[in-house]
């Protein structure tokens, strides 16, 4: 890598020769440089859309697929009725958990990683890591990712910041260490205990519902249970294919735009 650095840097030098070459192959150097400094678990890509860092809160995809999230902070009561549901309908979610989710409900993590789900990180206590440095940032993640792996040999790379909170700093960190920031574009608004009949109707009828969607749901809220069944069904009956997030998205050359749904170059 350093010969090839080495070669580069000279190539950059005759470049300079033509002023707009010079500036495109300095630019590269550096982007080389800063991949080295950030580590091998740097992930490379065009998250920015005009002046700001954006998450994915979609995907741009002709195939009907979408993907359904549990965030993972509260309790586990019903954690086995939602596995055997999922199981029933042969769907795979993603779970995104907090460093104390993984630690009271162990088991509940390993049962996860068996049936083939996606494991993702909500991280270690749930702040709003906008209001922390960069470094407390990669704390919040990485304390839970190294958790997990101990646990499970389970190496995340899916991230949802806490209470959809963040700026550019989050989504650079995330990136930084490995991680796609993932939002949502469906909010089945769960956590507001409403009936099983209104969460059915709020993810089933949303307006944002499409190909590429990712829908938001809770392990541990009131009703989500009750309704996941139904609500499954509706999807399955609307031509859905329910995949894990870590299949939905897209992992080098794309962008973002103004909504954050990332979009293949």
């Amino acid at each position: 890598m350093r010969e090839k650095l080495n070669k580069l840097w000279n190539l950059t030098k005759d470049a300079k020769k033509e002023t707009k070459v010079g500036i495109q192959a300095v630019a590269l150097f550096l982007c080389i440089l800063m991949a080295i400094h950030l580590g091998d678990t740097a992930i490379a890509v065009n998250s920015t859309y005009g002046e700001r860092e954006l998450p994915i809160y979609s995907v741009a995809t002709n195939e009907k697929k979408i993907s359904i999230s549990f965030d993972a902070a509260w309790g586990a009561e019903d954690f086995p009725k939602i596995m055997e549901i999922l199981d029933k309908h042969n769907v795979k979610t993603t779970f995104f958990m907090t460093g104390e989710w993984v630690e009271n409900y162990p088991e509940c993590v390993k049962t996860l990683v068996e049936k083939g789900h996606d494991l993702g990180n909500h991280s270690a206590t749930h702040p709003d890591m906008t209001t922390l440095s960069k470094e407390a940032q990669r704390e919040q993640i990485m304390k839970v990712h190294n958790a997990v792996k101990e646990l499970t040999g389970y190496e995340m790379e899916l991230f949802r910041p806490p209470y959809g909170a963040y700026n550019n700093d989050v989504i650079r960190t995330c990136y930084e260490n490995g991680y796609f920031p993932i939002q949502w574009d469906v909010d089945s608004l769960d956590w507001k205990d409403y009936e099983p009949a209104r969460i059915i109707s709020n993810v089933c009828n949303h307006k944002s519902l499409d190909c590429g969607s990712i829908i938001l749901c809770h392990n541990g809220a009131k009703y989500t249970a009750d309704a996941l069944d139904e609500m499954l069904t509706n999807l399955k009956n609307q031509g859905y294919e329910i995949v894990p997030i870590s299949e939905l998205i897209i992992r080098e050359n794309f962008h973002m735009d103004v909504t954050g749904q990332q979009i293949a170059d």
